[in-house]
């Protein structure tokens, strides 16, 4: 790709996995969606008069406009309060108990839910505080669950105060999400909903009015159904190294705060490779200025004793609050060397040994939580006795697939991944302010090429402005290419300037390239392919967007390399549970260690959507992360 065309394609957003329990092209799974909730606030001061009548016309607008867009299969729910009663001070305590579950978060009946929005009368009280712990008590016991709660006040039957009930769900270990809207709400209750959001690890919005509500509400929901679930094998990382626990290849979960190194431990035999990446997802918050709007990463190896190797990574994200992930990797081939002195940084970093490696969160971004889960992926290869053909092969064609079109899902992130069988056409929707992913086999010798297309929607004009993103990622945590455009409404395609995003024949020797991005395809494995279709502008709609994604896979297989020691388990673990150093642990999810059940493999995602203009679209992608 052109150095321009990098320029312009803007900001990425890290991600990777590696054989994920994932969904193919031929049979999709339901489960792509995390069960959510709305919670509408139908208290009495939601009879006031807005342009859309009263303000409870509005919220009624607003939810059927998410129920007509959402996806097939997502798992949608309703509940309201303040229904069965009056406001007065005689109805106070049957008002404060009034929470009504209209409709449980399964898959979507469209009918049911209009109807059942279509019957809320507000008259009551606000006991929001209840309702967030009754709601979250109707949700599925494990897994990703998310509430959208939607209020034009404050409690005014706490307690319990809803922050408080925040609180408890996350100290319970729930992986629940709770997204705030405030509608036309004052100070007091802007506070209370926005320690909700922020305590649980969601979003708060302000709407001023019923328009807006329309406009946001579809926009907070859709997001609410895409989360992602941080898991791994539990693993703590201390802050010195000399106590660092010492990982196996594999998937770990740990959680670092803010300015916080996290070191961990990795045993590396003679003549082998480590490679150690971090991931961290950042959450979606609103009203972030640019300028307070990036997050560091540094990434450190340390030798023998604990001396610096002078090995370091450092990794940037602009624009975190739009939700983007953050990764950094770093290949360690110092066991490989042989020490040529006696004194300095060599002797301690060259051989066999123990190694250090020390992650740090260094710059901190307006708004972000104190922690934030961290996936740490841990994988070991063994010296080679042959390591294969040793050309680099030329980039791989692309050739336009014949057929007819496979529908898919892509999945909401890494570890849902929807498999693409071979090369095709394949066609999917995408809804403004989704990424999706999916994952591509590619043996020894084989190599992948693909376009996708994005269909006119049927909207013109700034409102549907939105940035376009493709991503193709290997399966050691690196972006292999990157490319973005600005779609509004009409036909695109990316890359936009070059005929395919495309890999080389995977090869080992691929390693010894000049070009770096050629050096990331050195292991077959599974290669990843993102799409993002960023948010709109605040004025803009909900119309979702067709997508076709033309794949080519081609290339003859090849045996590949001759490992000294054989790698049965892979060099990343993915073919038995990591493990760690602490026997009896199994793999959790970020709720389980906050307490989240997971696969026996390598997870990675981000969900990436970024509202813009054009003008905004420009701005931010000449932010794109540097890498250090």
């Amino acid at each position: 790709m052109p150095n321009f065309t990098r320029i312009i394609a803007g900001f990425a957003i890290g991600l990777i996995a590696l054989g994920l329990t994932t969904s193919s092209a031929s049979a999709q799974p339901d489960a792509q969606y995390a069960p959510t909730m709305l919670i509408l606030d139908a208290s009495g001061s939601m009879q006031r008069p807005d342009p859309a009548g009263t303000m409870m016309d509005a919220a009624k607008n607003a939810v059927r406009s998410f129920v007509g867009s959402a996806p097939d299969a997502a798992q949608v729910g309703l509940a309201t309060y303040g229904t069965s009663t009056g406001n007065t001070e005689a109805e106070k305590a049957a008002g404060c108990q009034d929470v009504s579950i209209l409709r449980r978060a399964e898959t979507i009946d469209r009918t049911a839910l209009n109807t059942a929005v279509d019957g809320i009368q507000p008259r009551g009280w606000t006991p929001m505080g209840t309702a967030l712990r009754q709601v979250a008590q109707s949700l599925p016991d494990s897994g990703a669950r998310s509430i959208v709660l939607v209020s034009d006040g404050d409690d005014t039957c706490s307690p319990p105060e809803p922050c408080d009930v925040a609180r408890e769900l996350k100290q319970q270990g729930l992986d629940l999400v709770v997204h705030t809207i405030g509608f036309a709400v004052d100070d007091k209750a802007r506070t209370q909903l926005d320690c909700v959001a922020k305590t649980t690890g969601g979003t708060y919005s302000d709407a001023v009015d019923g328009p807006a509500l329309e406009r946001i509400l579809p926009k907070v929901s859709t997001a609410a159904l895409r989360k992602y679930e941080a898991t791994g094998s539990p693993i703590t990382g201390t802050a010195n190294y000399h106590e660092a626990p010492v990982a196996a290849p594999g998937q770990y979960l740990d959680s670092i705060g803010q300015r916080e190194t996290r070191y961990y431990a990795v045993d590396v035999p003679l003549d082998a490779t480590a490679y150690f990446t971090g991931i961290v997802s950042f959450p979606r918050l609103a009203n972030i200025s640019s300028v307070d709007d990036f997050n560091r990463f540094d990434l450190r190896v340390y030798g023998k004793d604990g001396q610096d190797c002078r090995a370091a990574e450092h990794e940037q994200a602009s624009r975190s609050s739009d939700g983007v992930t953050l990764t950094i990797s770093k290949t360690w081939d110092g066991a490989t060397k042989v020490s040529k002195s006696q004194g300095g940084t060599s002797k301690y970093c060259t051989g066999a040994g123990r190694y250090y490696f020390a992650l740090t969160w260094d710059k901190i971004s307006d708004g972000v939580p104190e922690r934030l889960p961290l996936e740490l992926l841990v994988g070991i290869e063994s010296a080679t006795t042959d390591p294969g053909p040793v050309a680099v092969l030329p980039t791989t064609e692309f050739v336009e697939p014949t057929g007819d079109p496979t529908p898919v899902t892509g999945g909401g992130s890494f570890n849902v991944a929807t498999t693409l069988d071979d090369s095709g056409r394949y066609t999917d929707t995408l809804r403004p302010g989704e990424y999706v992913f999916y994952r591509v086999r590619l043996n020894w010798g084989q190599g992948l090429a693909y376009r996708v297309h994005f269909e006119a929607n049927g909207e013109r004009g700034t409102d549907v402005t939105s940035n376009i993103t493709t991503t193709l990622y290997s399966p050691l945590a690196h972006e292999i290419d990157m490319d973005s455009f600005v779609y509004t409404g009409r036909d695109g395609v990316l890359p936009s300037h070059d005929p395919s995003m495309a890999t080389v024949p995977i090869r080992y020797n691929n390693r010894q390239a000049d070009k770096a991005e050629v050096r990331k395809q050195a292991l077959a494995g599974w290669y990843y392919i993102a799409v993002k279709l960023g948010s709109t502008a605040s004025e803009g709609g909900n119309t979702p967007v067709p997508i076709r994604l033309h794949l080519t896979v081609s290339g003859d297989q090849e045996a590949g390399p001759t490992y000294a020691e054989g790698t049965a388990n892979g060099v990343l673990g993915d073919d038995k549970s990591p493990t760690s150093k602490s026997p009896g642990e199994s793999e959790v999810t970020m709720a389980e260690r906050e307490g989240e059940p997971s696969n026996n493999v390598l997870m990675i995602a981000a969900i990436g959507g970024v509202g813009v203009a054009v003008l905004a679209a420009i701005a931010l992608v000449l932010l794109r992360r540097r890498r250090g």
